[in-house]
């Protein structure tokens, strides 16, 4: 599996906050600046603390269904809210600023959807 996050830096933005964003939801994220028109924080990074905050905001079943309609063979490609991430918060979808880009590369997708949003039971 692989996990790519990239975000670009506005400049109205620093390049800390940008990062705090992204480390926030991906801590071990390795990070690297590329410089150009638009500066971009790009680098790889694990789920384990994406799928822990899905858990802790009851959002699995809408996280669910946003990762299986943003699935492509055998990638799963989406965007993460930066504002929310910078305070620890997961929201799918862009904000003003752009969003932070998620692109999950895996043999079999939906077992790994499942492991990161298992369906929350009925309760009735």
């Amino acid at each position: 599996m692989k996990v790519t996050v990239s975000a670009f830096v506005h400049p109205t933005e620093s390049i800390e906050s940008v990062e705090r964003a992204i480390k926030n939801i991906f801590p071990d994220a390795l990070l690297r600046l590329e410089k150009g028109e638009k500066n971009k924080l790009v680098g790889t990074a694990s789920l384990q603390r994406l799928q822990e905050l899905l858990r802790r905001q009851k959002i699995r079943d809408t996280a669910r269904m946003e990762l299986l309609n943003s699935k492509v063979g055998d990638k799963i490609e989406f965007v993460l809210n930066k504002q929310v991430a910078y305070v620890g918060k997961v929201n799918f979808g862009e904000d003003s600023l752009g969003g932070i880009c998620v692109s999950i590369e895996a043999e079999d997708v939906e077992k790994l959807i499942d492991w990161l949003v298992s369906k929350t039971e009925d309760k009735r």
